[in-house]
């Protein structure tokens, strides 16, 4: 059975997760930083009057920091009581993917992703990844 995924972008490759993961998106304006937080927690932002820790994608994933633009958007997303957002370059689209179109992430990225991509899908001539969106905001230790 096909389901709904939103689509974003991260140093221009394309990642997704299930749509029923994500409350809403919103527009990145700045986030205040948290004493001890680890490096790849941007801070807190409000949204609709609900206080929510970000994760920036770009630390999560070992990329390298970029300016934010317009375009910047937090993927706010609900994990049992857990709110968190996820800091990302870009999220304009959703998409339905069938389980014929996934596949497991070839060896060498399953090893070198630190178990945060699950799987892979092919969207017309586009590879976009499944992100394991628990084990990116850091709620599941890797193994």
């Amino acid at each position: 059975m096909s389901a709904l995924h939103v689509v974003f972008k991260v140093a221009g490759a394309e990642y997704a997760i299930p749509a029923s993961e994500v409350l809403q998106m919103e527009s990145f304006t700045g986030a205040t930083p948290v004493p001890g937080a680890p490096p790849h927690v941007a801070g807190l932002v409000q949204v609709r009057g609900r206080v929510v820790p970000v994760v920036d994608a770009r630390a999560r994933f070992g990329m390298p920091p970029t300016e934010r633009t317009l375009d910047s958007r937090v993927v706010v997303g609900q994990l049992g009581a857990r709110v968190v957002g996820l800091l990302v370059d870009s999220a304009r689209e959703v998409v339905k993917l069938a389980p014929e179109q996934l596949q497991p992430p070839p060896p060498l990225v399953a090893e070198q992703s630190r178990g945060f991509v699950k799987a892979v899908a092919q969207v017309g001539p586009r590879l976009v990844m499944l992100i394991d969106f628990p084990r990116v905001i850091g709620e599941e230790k890797p193994q």
